[in-house]
């Protein structure tokens, strides 16, 4: 099947599900439990696994790593579940093919590194998987994206990106908001990753998110890869909890596309600050060049005329904040003051509003829906709502409401704001990932309240 098959294909088996009722989604479901295995077991891969062990219509059939601790608290967990232990593949770093060859799985799930997310998207669809879900980002480079995508392509295959905040409350309440035209046309939007994340990339298993001041083989968890990134790379590492969510809200893929982008990268301070607070200026790590800028600021112009601001800050003391803000002809909404302003329906004219009456008043259907079922998962219930979407569209063999262009053009904005930024900050133009398709394939996220 060629590209342009394959897309079309794609957005008519998608148009097909999101038109069917309740009922019709009743008669797919088949009896036979979805047979899912994770690769990687840490934080989010044991997240994953106790939101797929909460699901009667699942059995999780194998879970592989090579960190015995994290294996161990995920066995752990499944133990104290009462359900089947599944095979347990660890050894080396190559056991997730072994896994992959010997285990046959409806769907798999990559919670690991982000420099493995590509060999092992592309080794999973090899092996005959035709549902993968990762996390978040898709590649390293520009290359990586394109090759995930031909791959899913050539396979018929559908890869998820597991990003949560996409299904945040407050987030899908906008969205909703911005379908029904209660902000006009957008016109700019605004988002990003602004999160104090310096305990992180420093710990030793010891003073996990404490004050640890080592990262690379002396460290624990994601201190152990992710800080290296920050060592060698700088643009925006961690684009997509912003871009998702503002992506939905302008159709980007259907209807609309991202046409180029600009960066801009501050000094870099705060990662060495930290270190020779807790660690001391003789410390070895004190000695590290950090090359990723403080504060990565990237600016994106639309094929439909939108702008849009991503910010990217890690390293630096500040409160969590995505930093949202929906802006269009008839009214703004911003999360970092919670505040929001329609205009002719605002109580007063130029005056905020608490913005949480109008986020209850337009819940989207899919938190009215599962509400119940989120409680326990983690961010705030967010967690519960990728690991639905992808587990609904494994039993009902569509496609996953995030799909494989969704996670390229997101996360591909990394490379290229690490180019910009190298080129002293140049405008770079952004590659159509679906050939073309943009201008015909139709929205389909959260267009119903099953997935």
């Amino acid at each position: 099947m060629n590209r342009r098959n394959f897309v079309r294909n794609t957005g008519l088996m998608t148009a097909g599900a999101m038109l069917a009722n309740h009922t019709m989604f009743a008669g797919q479901q088949a009896d036979a439990k979805v047979k899912m295995a994770v690769i990687g077991t840490g934080a989010r891969g044991h997240g994953h696994v106790e939101l797929l062990l909460n699901r009667e219509d699942v059995e999780l059939v194998a879970i592989c790593d090579i960190e015995e601790r994290a294996l161990n608290s995920t066995k752990e967990t499944i133990s104290k579940s009462g359900k089947k232990m599944p095979q347990v593949f660890t050894g080396n770093g190559y056991a997730w093919k072994t896994m992959l060859e010997k285990v046959p799985v409806d769907g798999v799930i990559i919670a690991t590194p982000w420099e493995w997310h590509k060999p092992m998207i592309i080794g999973a669809l090899d092996a005959g998987v035709k549902y993968v879900g990762t996390e978040v980002v898709l590649g390293i480079t520009l290359q990586d994206h394109w090759d995930v995508v031909k791959a899913a392509e050539q396979h018929n295959a559908h890869v998820m990106m597991m990003e949560n905040v996409c299904y945040r409350r407050d987030v899908m309440a906008i969205l909703n908001m911005v379908r029904q035209g209660l902000f006009g046309e957008l016109i700019h939007l605004q988002g990003g990753y602004q999160h104090d994340l310096r305990a992180v990339k420093f710990n030793d298993g010891v003073h996990m998110y404490g004050h640890g001041v080592e990262f690379g083989e002396k460290a624990f968890s994601e201190a152990h890869w992710r800080t290296e990134h920050s060592v060698r790379r700088n643009g925006d590492l961690y684009p997509t909890h912003g871009i998702g969510p503002v992506a939905q809200c302008i159709n980007i893929n259907r209807g609309n596309r991202f046409v180029n982008l600009c960066s801009f990268s501050s000094k870099a301070r705060g990662l060495h600050n930290y270190v020779v607070k807790n660690g001391g200026e003789n410390h070895p790590n004190a000695k590290v060049n950090f090359k990723l800028g403080d504060v990565v600021t990237t600016n994106i112009t639309c094929a439909n005329g939108e702008t849009i601001l991503l910010q990217h800050d890690t390293n630096l003391p500040r409160p969590y904040s995505l930093g949202f803000r929906v802006q269009g002809t008839e009214g703004i909404w911003m999360d970092v003051n919670k505040s929001i302003y329609i205009e002719g329906k605002a109580a007063k004219e130029d005056v905020w509003e608490d913005a949480q009456p109008w986020l209850e008043k337009y819940d989207h259907p899919l938190w009215a829906r599962w509400s119940k079922e989120t409680k326990g998962a983690g961010h705030g219930g967010m967690d519960f709502f990728v690991i639905h979407a992808l587990v609904e569209a494994i039993k009902r063999k569509v496609p996953t409401p995030l799909d494989v262009y969704d996670a390229a053009a997101w996360s591909a904005i990394t490379p290229l704001s690490e180019q910009s930024v190298e080129l002293g900050n140049e405008t770079v133009d952004f590659p159509d990932f679906t050939g073309g398709q943009w201008m015909y394939r139709k929205p389909v996220f959260a267009l119903n309240n099953e997935f």
